[in-house]
């Protein structure tokens, strides 16, 4: 980590960007110690969010290049149940993605929100704002207001 806190807030982006995705990281480390380094902390949670924003919805688009097939056929799970799942997240769970900022299933809900072809722009407005009240709660828990 001392090598992206040394890279400002380029490196706190990249931090927030590998959080969201599917490598195990944690940007609020890197966070933390730019807000404690004396960087301000709303550039640090703009930053972040764009990050971890943005790493999100790469998430969303890989899961768009998914088949059923593939789920068929790796997962075992029938197609039937699959197109049931769809009708329902269409029905209610376009705005799940706001929940993509959880640790451990965040990756999963905006990969499953691609495959199921989940509008995108509710996707991305949600899952935005998500990845903000993360980092200001995140901020405010642990002190970091400035």
């Amino acid at each position: 980590m001392p090598g992206l806190t040394e890279l400002g807030l380029f490196g706190l982006f990249i931090a927030s960007f590998l959080a969201a995705t599917v490598v195990p990281f944690s940007s609020e480390l890197v966070f933390s110690a730019m807000v404690f380094g004396g960087f301000n902390a709303w550039s640090c949670v703009i930053v972040a969010t764009m990050g971890n924003w943005l790493g999100g919805m790469t998430c969303y688009y890989l899961g768009r290049l998914g088949k059923i097939e593939w789920i068929e056929k790796y997962f075992r799970i029938k197609r039937e149940k699959i197109e049931k799942f769809s009708t329902q997240i269409h029905k209610h769970g376009d705005w799940i993605a706001f929940f993509s900022f959880l640790p451990g299933i965040g990756d999963i809900i905006a990969v499953a929100s691609g495959f199921f072809r989940c509008r995108w722009w509710v996707v991305a407005i949600s899952m935005l704002v998500g990845k903000f009240v993360r980092y200001i709660v995140w901020m405010y828990f642990n002190g970091l207001f400035m």
